[in-house]
């Protein structure tokens, strides 16, 4: 743990802004870290991470980002690891509506009424049950390129999961992306991060169904969704083809992205993107 903690610290103290500060707050989960960076006074956006050893430190190119015009809250995942205190005795996650619980004691220590939010992969999956559930406190949503949302997850995405899934190790992790990123050059210090959180205790992450269309067609919220064009998570114009029925979301399809090289390694001009869709 202590070489986790580590690591996480230096992908904050080199990737992030020189203005982040970190804050720790109680849930009826356990704490949760929140690291935040922007003006204080100005439209907050919370930021949630994808499952397994992703943590909010892999926000740090949207952040920089997002920081000139929002105050960035990124949120370490109940359950995942993460920089938070131990939660002791704290009742896990187990059920969607508790993961909307989580979420909604977040949003109450840190004082937030609404916000725009934002999520990746699991991140996004909560993010959008989240809209459909408080559509009062979120005022625009992105989701980036979001597993078992609108379609299912690929077969062979899991198959190759699976060793990783079964016995976590660094070894497996990076096997892991350098086959769903096609090699794609990532940051070393968020990669040595991944490495040491692969073999963390974590909680199961809470899985359940995907929205089904009435629910979809009732979302008000405006919403982005980017998805990764070479994505191996899911069949990408399938989501796409779901996702435009949708009146409120707007899709636009990442051609030279993956899912894994989201967020950390997003083509030039996403998060620029992002920001423009959150000022509108």
């Amino acid at each position: 743990m202590q070489a986790f903690h580590a690591a996480y610290d230096a992908v904050l103290a080199s990737r992030w802004p020189a203005d982040t500060d970190h804050t720790t707050v109680p849930t009826p989960y356990g704490p949760t870290r929140v690291n935040g960076c922007g003006p204080r006074h100005a439209p907050p956006v919370v930021l949630l991470p994808g499952g397994g050893s992703a943590t909010s430190t892999a926000w740090f190119a949207t952040a920089s980002v997002l920081g000139r015009t929002h105050r960035v809250h990124a949120v370490d995942l109940a359950g995942a690891p993460g920089r938070g205190a131990s939660p002791g005795g704290a009742p896990p996650v187990r059920t969607v509506a508790d993961l909307m619980a989580w979420l909604d004691a977040v949003l109450d220590a840190l004082d937030i009424d609404d916000t725009a939010l934002c999520g990746h992969s699991y991140g996004g999956w909560i993010s959008l049950h989240y809209a459909l559930r408080s559509p009062r406190r979120v005022r625009r949503l992105v989701l980036l390129d979001p597993t078992n949302t609108f379609v299912p997850f690929s077969p062979r995405y899991l198959l190759r999961a699976l060793p990783l899934l079964l016995r976590p190790t660094p070894a497996r992790s990076r096997s892991f992306l350098r086959w769903e990123t096609g090699g794609a050059p990532l940051d070393d210090s968020w990669l040595a991060l991944q490495a040491h959180g692969a073999g963390l205790p974590a909680a199961r992450p809470v899985t359940g169904p995907r929205p089904g269309p009435a629910e979809l067609r009732a979302l008000r919220t405006p919403t982005l969704l980017l998805l990764a064009g070479r994505s191996r998570a899911h069949d990408v114009r399938a989501a796409a083809a779901a996702a435009r029925q949708v009146p409120a979301i707007r899709t636009e399809i990442l051609p030279d992205a993956t899912h894994h090289t989201l967020p950390t390694a997003s083509p030039p001009g996403t998060d620029d993107r992002i920001a423009a869709f959150l000022r509108q």
